[in-house]
């Protein structure tokens, strides 16, 4: 895997082996950030399940001002942290080593972009769609990456589903908060 485009334009992500994470598709992921792209500058994003923190990094080339990276796996967090540091965005970067609901619970900051990626079937889903929404600034998005079958609501409180995309077995689905254009 490497960065799409940017700052980092090339520069390799290494991933975690075995089957713990699943890395997002290079097709999935300029999909999703051709979807977004106007959305990137200078956002406040957080990375939810980051494993390698791919989708964090991509933003930051793309003149995001700061990301939070949460991943809960050990062997992840080292990867990440090799990757932050490749990438040459240590000053922008921040890793949140412990679960991504926990941290959700206990953390105060707004965020532009929250990019979320849990394992599929996990069933958590609906949980993080409650616990985002007040992580999330006025204008901001979260972009859900799943399984094609995985259901979500068209509301979840203030937030309301802007868009999805399918790409093979991956779909990606797209939230704002209420008061925004489309």
């Amino acid at each position: 895997m490497r960065i799409i485009t940017g700052l980092a334009k090339g520069r390799k992500i290494e991933s975690p082996e075995g089957e713990n994470t699943r890395p997002t598709g290079g097709r999935v992921k300029e999909g999703l950030f051709s979807a977004i792209q106007f959305d990137i500058p200078a956002a406040r994003i957080l990375d939810l399940f980051a494993g390698s923190g791919q989708l964090g990094l991509e933003a930051l080339s793309r003149g995001a001002k700061s990301c939070v990276f949460a991943e809960n796996d050990r062997s992840c967090q080292e990867i990440l942290r090799k990757n932050i540091k490749n990438t040459g965005f240590e000053e922008v970067s921040k890793l949140i080593p412990g679960d991504a609901l926990r941290f959700l619970l206990s953390c105060r900051e707004k965020f532009d972009i929250i990019f979320i990626d849990p394992p599929y079937k996990s069933g958590l889903y609906g949980d993080i769609l409650d616990k985002i929404q007040d992580r999330l600034s006025d204008s901001g998005l979260a972009a859900f990456e799943s399984g094609i079958k995985e259901d979500f609501p068209e509301r979840a409180g203030r937030l309301f589903l802007s868009r999805s995309y399918r790409y093979g077995k991956t779909k990606i689905t797209i939230y704002k908060k209420d008061g925004q254009k489309e």
